[in-house]
């Protein structure tokens, strides 16, 4: 019939996705789209618009790919907030051992790539880590952490997951990884901040420089 598309739309799109991933943003040129997804130029124009567009729509297909695994996992009940951080952090790990997806995370590869996007695209990636970090936050709420306890929880959760995601790509080894994730389920509460005099240290101090009163 004509017009109609010689190529699995959903399958180039997939691919696009991994090119993206593997590569960034920044390197993932329109040579490597091509090569990657099997099109031609005109086709993948054709097809996905341009570059950024394109990005967007791989992200967004990462998302719905991989968010629902992290929504399932939270979904709980949990006994504990640190069954919660557990939980979301084996999802990480999961996905990274996969052999048939690229290192790391592609949210995470285009967050360090940030300034190189668009407005839609630096929208999109702060929406869909805002969107991680509050479902961190109402899973903890729920296995019983308090609302300051849950925010700080939530943000530290994030953080160790993109590290994981970081170190994956530098070919830290499995073991090392799960190594991380099972210190920050072991330890969810954050240390308290250090605020100056009433026998509190001052940010640079070492404790061991502070006097202690007798």
């Amino acid at each position: 019939m004509a017009g109609r598309k010689q190529f699995d739309v959903d399958e180039a799109l997939r691919r696009a996705m991994h090119v993206f991933w593997r590569w960034g943003y920044s390197e993932a040129s329109i040579d490597r789209l091509t090569e990657g997804t099997g099109l031609g130029r005109g086709s993948l124009y054709g097809t996905f618009g341009d570059k950024s567009t394109l990005f967007r729509k791989s992200l967004q297909r990462y998302a719905q790919t991989y968010h629902p695994l992290y929504e399932q996992a939270l979904s709980g009940p949990h006994p504990s907030p640190n069954a919660v951080v557990a939980a979301y952090l084996q999802v990480t790990l999961n996905r990274i051992a996969d052999p048939s997806v690229p290192d790391g995370c592609l949210l995470t590869v285009s967050a360090t790539q940030f300034p190189a996007l668009d407005a839609e695209g630096q929208a999109m990636v702060r929406a869909m880590i805002d969107g991680l970090r509050a479902m961190l936050r109402q899973a903890l709420l729920a296995a019983g952490a308090g609302e300051q306890e849950a925010a700080e929880l939530a943000l530290c959760t994030l953080a160790t997951n993109k590290s994981l995601a970081v170190l994956s790509r530098t070919g830290f080894s499995s073991e090392d990884l799960a190594t991380v994730a099972a210190a920050a389920a072991r330890n969810p509460s954050p240390a308290p901040a250090a605020t100056d005099g009433r026998g509190s240290h001052e940010p640079g101090a070492h404790p061991s420089d502070v006097s202690q009163d007798s």
